[in-house]
């Protein structure tokens, strides 16, 4: 018996009209090409979402995440294709490392004194002291090991968004809503320098750790890099974003000054030409907090969060990595890492979530309790910081109040097991 050739009917004739928009499936196409540069289309979207630019081969095919499954092609398309990203996306979660295990962290102490929001937390290098600013325009600067307060300073006019501690010179420099950052001599207690340029209030702040220089950002959406060891001097003004700089990062080799806007954006700087290294878009929302592993040889990587996502990219070309493997559905204001690997992420709701750096799984989930004579809505964490040891944990909360937090010595892997469940397909571009 012979077949005849297909013939396309008159309500076949637009592929279009038959396409169920429900259904991930392509329609087919009489002309093979048109139905490639569909299925290329779906492809691209589909496989960035849980492969860095690094991992992604080059010939790409239609990849349904949803059910881990290859779409219908279109004649003309190669299913080696398809079989080949699909192979890589399983080993990319087959061989997903094992986190370490981490005792989980418990409060020991709640520190009062501050009688508005704390807003930002910085620690002494020596680690005898840390300070603290608040929305009550004070900066307090409280004992490590017995948690009394030792002297508040007054100045700013404006609540205090962002503190660094200089471990170069005996400085403590604070930035606020006023517009003003301020260089305070911590050997006299009062203000030695104001750095005047910015338009609007100061969100952020970082120091550079091998160079006098320090980088501040705010909501005129311009990171500007001054000479601490002058007065008033401007080096860069780094301009890009479209909104309020709201998170900066310094580091020693290039991309030496990375930061995070609500333009939801990440930038890496080059220091030198005072210009835009690379863009990252990967985000949808305000990127609130960046981090990066204290020591460089564990991973020449940095994470960055925002609402309910938080992403590790490398460096230096800012390639995307992965996503953690939970979702701590919040807004994420602050996030910081020891030289253990656990990563400590604070919610605008209260949520303070324990992370392990290297496999992004999460083997904590606490909440902040407001404190008696607090609204329950206060139960927010806007700034955390490790000590110098990383044993010791400060969170800045809008209940006016400073936590502290160690590990559980007491915990073993038997009270407290991993629970670890390697991520599948579904997992990995999940987000």
């Amino acid at each position: 018996m012979e077949y005849g050739g297909l013939k396309l009917t008159a309500d076949r004739q637009n592929p279009a009209a038959d396409h169920d928009e429900s259904s991930n499936a392509l329609p087919l196409d009489p002309n093979p090409t048109t139905a490639r540069s569909h299925s290329s289309t779906q492809g691209d979207q589909n496989a960035d979402l849980f492969l860095s630019p690094s991992a992604t081969p080059k010939a790409k095919a239609p990849i349904n995440i949803a059910d881990a499954t290859p779409v219908f092609s279109a004649p003309g398309s190669s299913r080696s294709h398809d079989q080949r990203c699909l192979t890589t996306t399983l080993d990319l979660a087959r061989n997903w490392p094992r986190p370490v295990w981490h005792s989980p962290w418990k409060i020991y102490r709640v520190i009062s004194g501050h009688l508005g929001w704390v807003r930002s937390v910085a620690f002494d290098p020596s680690n005898r002291w840390f300070c603290t600013g608040s929305a009550d325009r004070t900066i307090k600067i409280w004992d490590v090991a017995s948690g009394t307060l030792q002297l508040s300073l007054t100045g700013h006019i404006g609540q205090i968004r962002s503190l660094a501690v200089s471990s170069r010179q005996p400085y403590l420099f604070s930035a606020g809503d006023d517009k003003q950052v301020k260089c305070w001599d911590l050997e006299q207690n009062k203000v030695i320098r104001s750095y005047h340029g910015h338009l609007s209030g100061v969100y952020s702040m970082a120091l550079h750790p091998t160079l006098d220089v320090l980088v501040t950002g705010g909501r005129d959406s311009v990171c500007r890099v001054w000479d601490v060891r002058l007065k008033n001097v401007q080096v860069h003004a780094l301009t890009g974003h479209e909104d309020t700089v709201c998170s900066l990062l310094t580091r020693p080799t290039d991309p030496q000054v990375i930061s995070g806007s609500h333009d939801t954006t990440v930038k890496l700087w080059d220091l030198r030409k005072g210009k835009t290294f690379s863009t990252l878009t990967h985000h949808k929302k305000s990127v609130r907090a960046l981090t990066h592993h204290p020591k460089l040889d564990r991973g020449n990587c940095f994470a960055s969060a925002s609402t309910n996502t938080i992403k590790k990219f490398n460096l230096p070309r800012g390639e995307f990595l992965h996503n953690m493997l939970s979702q701590q559905k919040s807004i994420i204001n602050a996030m910081a890492v020891n030289e253990d690997g656990v990563m400590a992420t604070g919610g605008d709701n209260g949520s303070l979530w324990f992370w392990d750096w290297k496999s992004g799984h999460n083997f904590q989930q606490s909440h902040t309790i407001a404190q008696p004579g607090s609204l329950e809505g206060e139960a927010g964490i806007y700034a955390l910081c490790y000590d110098v040891t990383g044993t010791r944990l400060v969170t800045c909360e809008a209940d006016k109040t400073i936590k502290m937090w160690k590990q559980d010595e007491k915990a073993t892997l038997e009270t407290h097991p991993l629970n670890f469940r390697p991520p599948n397909l579904r997992d990995v571009g999940r987000f």
